[in-house]
């Protein structure tokens, strides 16, 4: 027996075992908790129409807005390697110190408050 075919059957009896043991150790009666829809923290069963808080979609943005720093700051190990490192650090400076401007503006505004 070759080492793919040894492989393959060893992970496919792994997955059965696996998925065997779940259905058998799994909790057959589900709490009403559990089973409820999940709303943020508001009353599933009032009014679809109550007015809905922007601080939601204020964390939101700013989850994406660092995660797209993050995003662009990751190549920046590889991107020292080209001709011009000091350009591409003076562009990573540029792009966290606005950034940083503009959540220190936030925060001085407040917007960051949760509760006013």
């Amino acid at each position: 027996m070759n080492m793919l075919t040894f492989m393959f059957a060893l992970s496919l009896a792994l997955s059965a075992i696996l998925t065997a043991l779940n259905f058998w150790l799994a909790q057959m009666s589900p709490d009403s908790e559990k089973l409820s829809p999940y709303e943020c923290g508001f009353d599933p069963l009032g009014s679809a129409r109550l007015p809905f808080s922007i601080r939601f979609f204020l964390v939101a943005i700013l989850f994406l807005l660092f995660d797209l720093e993050i995003a662009l700051l990751l190549p920046l190990p590889w991107a020292t390697q080209l001709q011009s490192p000091l350009l591409t650090l003076t562009w990573t400076a540029a792009i966290l110190l606005l950034l940083t401007l503009g959540l220190a503006y936030e925060w001085a505004q407040g917007g960051l408050e949760w509760a006013e």
